[in-house]
């Protein structure tokens, strides 16, 4: 994903209901609305309530994840629209203790998912959530720590990852989010930087890529709407404003108490 973890900062703080429902998806929406407080409530439930399933601990690491980019300011879609802006960024000072909190959730659900591998090679959500592990290592590296290569590398991992469990599930589309933005990322750069990637073992493609961010934006059960915001950003590096504002205007209707949605319709309508 290296560093597109894009939009999920800079928000207000969104209302939220008293008592969060338990299922998982739930607390993705949470997250997506910047409620942190009552995702974590609905991911540590689903840990006391599900005590193997790695789903929990990944999804809680995710939130802490998105909830130091908020802190941070670090995420704005026209951040990334410059590839320029994207290299000068700065290296963040993380808080210690959401970092060790955040690779202790990690650590937690690479045990619980490569505990259930070693019973079953083909189960579903732990593969899932080892892409996800590498996903979010890769974002925390990019992002907080400013470590390009080493992110690259674990974007290469997360999609390796997501391949072998699209290869077990070919339904478990919220996994095309990993295979399809490692390859838009590298099919963005300039030829002679993918070419030296390609002898590497990294493969690029934006126009597949964005087609499997398709997939996860139409049919994940998790990650759907992050996809969307990841194409918006897509549209908007490739021109296509209209694009561009159909999926930011979903959103926008979808999750009205996030402001950043409409905001980043103003700016494509007004060219700021």
């Amino acid at each position: 994903m290296l560093g597109f973890l894009l939009c999920l900062s800079c928000f207000c703080p969104a209302a939220t209901p008293s008592l969060p429902p338990s299922s998982l998806a739930s607390g993705y929406r949470m997250m997506y609305d910047l409620d942190f407080e009552h995702a974590h409530q609905v991911f540590l439930a689903w840990q006391q309530q599900h005590p193997e399933d790695p789903l929990g601990p990944v999804s809680n690491a995710a939130g802490y994840l998105f909830s130091e980019l908020h802190r941070l300011g670090v995420l704005e879609a026209q951040f990334y629209t410059d590839d320029k802006a994207f290299d000068a960024r700065k290296k963040m000072t993380p808080n210690s203790e959401v970092k060790s909190k955040f690779e202790a959730s990690l650590n937690l659900a690479e045990q619980r998912a490569n505990a259930t591998l070693a019973k079953n090679p083909k189960d579903s959500d732990a593969l899932f959530t080892l892409t996800l592990v590498s996903g979010l290592k890769a974002d925390y590296a990019a992002l907080i720590e400013k470590r390009n290569m080493a992110s690259l590398s674990l974007t290469k991992e997360a999609s390796a990852r997501a391949q072998t469990l699209l290869a077990v599930d070919p339904n478990r589309y919220d996994a095309y989010i990993a295979t399809g933005i490692g390859k838009y990322i590298i099919g963005s750069m300039a030829a002679p930087i993918r070419w030296m990637l390609r002898i590497g073992g990294f493969q690029g493609d934006k126009n597949a890529g964005i087609e499997e961010l398709k997939l996860t934006a139409q049919k994940g059960t998790y990650l759907a709407p992050f996809a969307r915001i990841l194409l918006a950003i897509a549209y908007v590096r490739e021109k296509d404003k209209p694009k561009a504002r159909e999926v930011l205007s979903s959103l926008r209707d979808e999750f009205p108490n996030n402001p950043l949605f409409a905001r980043e319709i103003s700016r494509l309508d007004t060219g700021n």
